[in-house]
């Protein structure tokens, strides 16, 4: 039997196998009803890991090709009775990582308005903070015939998976909404070291002398990039750095919003603990500065008397919280709009760059002190809106 697994191939296993079983499907090998096999025969068959036969398998479920019934297996779905084709139409797939995330929501209102300007029809899908779901979703769209695809990975180590891999190699018109470190992937974004500057910098302004950093994991590079800034700062107004005013919270995978927010919120309610307080924070970003202004308040903490707060992002909350936050604005929605523009010019042979970055801005609010201490120094200053 021809098996189609290669080592010299190099396609991923699990996409191999995947590959495998859909051209037995097509050829009538296996029609609908028939059993599959389980993940341990499969990866006798395949010579492959289970882990590997349980990713090609659901992506074969999350495509409808396979369904599985409790107990007894899994077997080849009946085939959809009108296959949606998109060839003829101009349509944009979009896969995020949560769509009910306060940041990427607004990136997708601003993809929303740019499409329909451009006559674009849009499909959009929820990963539901599941990797294997987010690159079967790039798939599926290919197959349905998009003309483009935005993406916000879940890949918290900022660097292609495989199936943007191939996009790029393709040549396919793709352009990232997250953030990507690899310079040669096409990115719509935000200079995220500037804001981690401009944050630091306000506190710097203040007159706060110690000033930490909230960091989500030594190994999350965005994080890391934030706070290239926030050293920057602290560098150019002759503030010594200290390394005990940088904290790093436990780091979690493909964390969700609200994992987010309990992360600030642990440590807000543990600050009481903390050997080295500094008298402001820079915090990565505002669901984690939420979090974070929540817990200190139940333990009878002032912000920002006791300690004033700087996050990044500006979501919606952020102007509605108990004590409105101080943050870094990143202009989501224009993002949004640009990644439609970048997909056009890349589908219709214009010359692009492939890293569109645009300046964010500091939006000053109560948390950090700034309407209590002082009146606001360098307001004329376009990247500092005062709330």
């Amino acid at each position: 039997m021809k098996k189609e697994i290669s080592l010299s191939d190099p396609s991923p296993l699990y996409a191999q196998v995947e590959k495998n079983i859909l051209r037995k499907i097509k050829e009538g090998t296996l029609k609908p009803g028939d059993q599959i096999g389980s993940y341990s025969e499969l990866s006798k068959e395949y010579s492959v890991s289970i882990i590997t036969v349980k990713r090609a398998v659901s992506n074969l479920i999350n495509k409808g090709v396979v369904f599985t019934r409790v107990g007894k297996g899994m077997y080849v779905a009946e085939p959809a009775k009108a296959k949606l084709d998109l060839s003829k139409h101009k349509s944009i797939g979009v896969v995020l990582q949560d769509l009910g995330h306060p940041y990427f929501s607004l990136v997708v209102q601003g993809i929303e308005e740019r499409a329909y300007e451009l006559g674009y029809n849009l499909l959009i899908s929820n990963s539901s903070n599941r990797i294997e779901k987010e690159e079967s979703q790039i798939e599926h769209f290919r197959d349905l015939g998009v003309d483009g695809l935005i993406i916000a990975s879940l890949s918290l180590q900022y660097k292609a998976t495989d199936p943007i891999r191939r996009l790029h190699d393709e040549d396919f018109p793709y352009v990232m909404v997250s953030y990507i470190h690899e310079p040669e992937y096409w990115y719509a974004g935000t200079n995220q070291e500037l804001g981690g500057y401009l944050a630091t910098q306000h506190l710097v302004r203040m007159g706060y002398k110690s000033i930490g950093y909230l960091h989500v994991g030594k190994s999350n590079l965005l994080s890391e990039i934030r706070k290239n800034g926030y050293y920057r700062a602290l560098t150019e107004n002759d503030i010594a750095f200290d390394s005990r005013f940088v904290f790093y919270l436990d780091e979690m995978t493909n964390s969700s919003p609200a994992d987010r927010f309990m992360l600030g919120y642990s440590f807000g309610k543990n600050w009481k603990g903390v050997p080295h307080k500094p008298q402001a924070v820079f915090v990565y970003s505002d669901l984690v500065a939420l979090g974070l202004e929540k817990g200190l308040m139940e333990e009878g903490v002032s912000v920002p008397d006791d300690v004033a707060i700087v996050g990044f992002d500006d979501i919606v909350m952020a102007a509605y919280a108990s004590v409105p936050l101080t943050t870094v604005r990143q202009p989501a929605q224009k993002i949004g709009r640009m990644s439609v523009d970048v997909i056009q010019k890349r589908i219709d042979g214009t010359d692009v760059g492939n890293r569109t970055i645009l300046n964010p801005t500091l939006v000053v609010r109560e948390s950090s002190g700034a309407l209590k201490r002082s009146p606001m120094q360098g307001t004329s200053d376009p990247k500092v809106t005062v709330q």
